[in-house]
């Protein structure tokens, strides 16, 4: 991809950034925006602004900031030449600096304990504790909200991020908060007595601030915008961030958390040594095997698969286990088995796609694998991605689809729900063992 900077002249504040060769960006620290994970720097923010300095050519220089009014004000006042901070575009900001197109649009949703307070609308908000970020759009909605119940009331503090205040709400020390439908989604499977209320607002659309006399700046980022989101890979990135979290699922976070805390010490060694064996993540093994059998030893379904890693008979033999019944023989086995689809895939599927895909081919059968490449290709998709892969897989259970391929029929739908859930077991594993 190739940005053009024709429509950007002699644009001072762009060749300035070229010349100096660095795109000084300010962003949060947190879930959806930038944050160390286990292989480094990491987050939806913070992958779309990467892609977009290297398209420039220059390096990226990050400030943090947790605070919305700092962001805009680092911007305002040319100490930052973009914000990726996850920040909303509203009227009100677009009078200090100039925004970007949208890359997304998120809600703003109103927050409470499970077991506690139950508004449906502002007007039950009355009399209860609310807390906001300071300088936030909810605040902005707030205040909208205000002039027609003028009871509502709410605090504001200049220090506290939204993770922050709905840990507070989660802990019961606070009755609702005002968060983004993207920040509740990620936090709500760490915190699973959190519910979501009611919707605050609209939809609205998050973009990239930039100061009031970058427009060079502002042509060049809504060009790549636009190059970026039409070769399919703005699609690809939120897939990769926020395709794996269903509708939340409170009773099944719940009872996960306990076994990650009661079950899983059981079995934790044995799913290191097996993932240290044949080169996977532990942490994914042991999300697996919670998807499969919920780490019960004696899981049996009503198809003959047992144990652990759920192994059919046939399975059991060929990668030389005796008893599916025993956890190190079972874990064992299952993490073989995953390491040969992942091996039989071609060369061309490269991580974390290969994952994935071998993960789905543990569900369905790599033949049904190999048919869903085909037809992939057939639907002009790219069959070695995941986020293309997956749409293609529900096709195998249709009739005009299925009857012409090799392997026939297949619940298609049912390995795309199966990593969808691996995925999101595994995060919140990741989360509850703080793991880096």
């Amino acid at each position: 991809m190739s940005v053009s900077l024709t429509a950007c002249g002699d644009d001072a504040y762009i060749t300035r950034i070229q010349e100096e060769g660095k795109l000084v960006v300010v962003t949060r620290n947190a879930p959806t925006t930038y944050y160390v994970g286990r292989d480094g720097d990491t987050g939806f923010e913070y992958e779309l602004i990467s892609a977009f300095a290297e398209e420039l050519g220059v390096e990226l220089e990050l400030v943090m900031s947790d605070n919305p009014g700092n962001i805009l004000g680092l911007v305002a006042e040319g100490e930052a030449d973009i914000a990726a901070a996850g920040l909303t575009r509203t009227k009100q900001r677009q009078d200090r600096v100039l925004f970007s197109d949208s890359y997304q649009d998120v809600t703003q949703q109103v927050v409470c304990h499970r077991r506690g307070a139950r508004p449906s609308g502002p007007e039950d908000l009355v009399g209860l504790s609310i807390e906001v970020p300071a300088e936030t759009s909810y605040v902005e909605q707030l205040n909208r909200l205000q002039e027609e119940t003028p009871e509502l009331a709410w605090e504001v503090h200049p220090e506290h991020n939204t993770e922050f205040l709905l840990e507070k709400v989660w802990k019961r020390k606070l009755d609702c908060t005002v968060g983004d439908s993207n920040i509740v989604a990620v936090n709500q499977r760490y915190m699973p007595e959190l519910s979501v209320r009611f919707e605050l607002s609209d939809p609205q659309p998050l973009a990239w601030a930039m100061p009031a006399n970058a427009d060079g700046l502002q042509d060049a980022v809504n060009d790549w915008l636009d190059q970026y989101e039409e070769e399919g890979q703005l699609q690809a990135l939120i897939n990769q961030y926020y395709g794996f979290i269903e509708v939340f699922d409170y009773v099944d976070t719940r009872a996960f958390r306990r076994k990650v805390e009661r079950v899983l010490p059981q079995y934790q060694k044995l799913f290191q040594e097996a993932g240290k064996q044949y080169g996977i993540d532990w942490t994914l093994l042991a999300a697996q095997a919670y998807q499969e059998s919920h780490w019960n030893r004696h899981a049996r379904s009503p198809t003959g698969v047992r144990g652990i890693m759920m192994l059919t008979q046939i399975t059991a033999k060929e990668v030389g286990i005796q008893s599916r019944l025993d956890p190190k023989q079972s874990i064992m086995g299952g993490a073989k088995y995953l390491a040969n689809l992942r091996g039989r895939l071609p060369e061309a599927i490269t991580e974390p796609d290969r994952t994935w895909i071998a993960l789905a081919a543990y569900n369905v059968g790599m033949g049904h694998i190999y048919d869903a490449r085909k037809l992939a290709r057939n639907q002009g998709k790219n069959p070695n991605l995941w986020h293309d892969f997956r749409d293609v897989l529900p096709l195998l259970s249709q009739k005009k689809y299925y009857e012409d391929l090799r392997y026939g029929y297949a619940r298609g739908s049912e390995p795309v729900r199966y990593v969808r859930r691996i995925r999101n077991y595994h995060d919140m594993l990741l989360q509850a063992l703080k793991v880096e």
